[in-house]
């Protein structure tokens, strides 16, 4: 991918590729915990929501920018506690990415990585996909089978979060 309009005078501009190996590391590692859980089938679109949000925990919280694979399973923790039920991840992605944005800014350096991570948070955040209301009163309906039962329409994130999660609890 050609990364156009932000020339660089520390050698990366004059046409060269600039490749955003960091988020694409990092969306490879959501892709591979969230195959090996075998949760969803990999074409669909709960699955693209689970691996955009393990890969936003994974990309961001590599504060050093040294994400290898001899840290990914010392990083598991880390992911657990940032895609817990119980914690602000919404937040915590919007704090991060701003972070970053402002950083890139004031070196006016180009962020192909940012921007990979920029288009998967506005997808996560613009899309909602019909999922099982959760919230529905139990016995309100006749539970025949799973794909039966009052749906709601629910924000990308809010599906692909817990799928991420639990993506790492079966790693």
């Amino acid at each position: 991918m050609l990364h156009r309009g932000h020339e660089s005078t520390d050698g990366a501009g004059g046409g060269e590729l600039t490749v955003p190996m960091a988020w694409l590391y990092a969306e490879y590692i959501a892709d591979e915990l969230l195959r090996s859980g075998d949760l969803m089938p990999p074409t669909s679109f709960e699955f693209r929501a689970g691996r955009d949000a393990l890969a936003l925990t994974i990309f961001l919280s590599d504060t050093d920018g040294e994400l290898s694979g001899i840290q990914v399973v010392s990083q598991l923790e880390t992911w657990l506690s940032l895609t817990a039920y119980d914690q602000p991840w919404q937040d915590w992605v919007c704090e991060r990415m701003a972070q970053l944005t402002a950083e890139a800014f004031a070196v006016d350096a180009p962020a192909p990585d940012l921007e990979l991570a920029e288009a998967a948070w506005r997808w996560l955040e613009e899309t909602e996909l019909l999922a099982p209301d959760l919230n529905a009163v139990p016995g309100g309906a006749a539970m025949v089978g799973e794909d039966e039962g009052p749906k709601v329409w629910t924000p990308a994130w809010q599906l692909g979060l817990p799928l991420g999660h639990l993506a790492i609890h079966l790693f």
